[in-house]
């Protein structure tokens, strides 16, 4: 073996050579690093686009119109007459129409009104809606009148838990609108 004066050897290498081989793998390391920290903030910048367009579509849906409490009870007012006239006139494809109706509504204000503590109260309907639902499948008007009666009983006892009781529903005396007949159809 031939010793070079001035280089060290270990294992028969030139140190030198082996320090050449270190140098050129970090740089390999360091290029693999800076391409992970490229993609990485690719990766961030898909991320922070995703993210402005969930709080855009928060914000949107934030400012979009949801009915009020009052909007919901105005428009089973409406419906809570023109059952009465149905079931009156025995129109019970009309009558069971708005027996859905108002149901859909109480729905719709347990899923958009949730916060308002009326309600809580809302469920004491459900068994004087089934009644008068029972009354309209039999096509029986006297029981109509009676389950009538005990649904807008129960109207009035919900508004009164509420702290509404100066709110008070009574049998329709009137039609609720003038362009509807309430007569079975052909």
């Amino acid at each position: 073996m031939n010793n070079v004066p001035g280089k060290y050897y270990l294992n028969m290498k030139p140190i030198k050579n082996i320090t050449s081989k270190l140098n050129s793998n970090r740089y390999l390391i360091l290029i693999a690093i800076q391409c992970i920290l490229a993609s990485c903030k690719q990766q961030n910048n898909q991320v922070n686009q995703l993210q402005l367009k969930v709080d855009s579509f928060q914000k949107q849906l934030a400012e979009t119109y949801k009915p009020g409490f009052g909007e919901f009870m105005s428009g089973i007012q409406v419906h809570h007459a023109k059952l009465w006239f149905a079931g009156l006139n025995q129109n019970w494809s009309l009558a069971d129409f708005e027996v859905h109706e108002i149901q859909e509504s109480l729905d719709d204000i347990r899923q958009f009104c949730k916060e308002r503590p009326e309600v809580k109260t809302i469920g004491m309907i459900n068994p004087a809606i089934d009644s008068v639902a029972n009354a309209v499948r039999q096509k029986d008007l006297k029981l109509f009148k009676s389950s009538f009666v005990l649904l807008t009983n129960t109207c009035n006892t919900c508004h009164k838990a509420t702290d509404h009781g100066f709110n008070v529903v009574i049998a329709p005396t009137s039609l609720p609108v003038v362009n509807q007949d309430f007569k079975p159809g052909q």
